[in-house]
């Protein structure tokens, strides 16, 4: 079983309008790469040119932040679900 990755609304452009798309990844910075690979541009729109996820970018597995955990190196299990959130400012 695939793991689900959650596509924010202002990437949905990059995926073909896809809300849900599926991944077969260990990490998530494999789910990163896997997502890269099918739907370009999108890795720069989540990591710095460090590779580090974006400030205003926040990942969750499972609804558990990846910077609590172990970050792009979290480990991912089948049915785990990925949302990504982008950060919201206003004032």
């Amino acid at each position: 079983m695939a793991k689900k990755v959650r596509i924010p609304t202002p990437l949905r452009k990059l995926t073909n309008n896809e809300e849900v798309v599926e991944v077969d990844a260990a990490t998530i910075a494999d789910a990163i790469l896997e997502l890269q690979t099918r739907f370009p541009g999108i890795r720069e729109r989540l990591v710095d040119e460090s590779g580090a996820v974006r400030r205003f970018v926040n990942v969750y597995v499972n609804e558990e932040d990846i910077r609590f955990l172990q970050n792009q190196q979290t480990s991912l299990k089948d049915g785990d679900e990925i949302s990504i959130i982008p950060a919201i400012a206003g004032g």
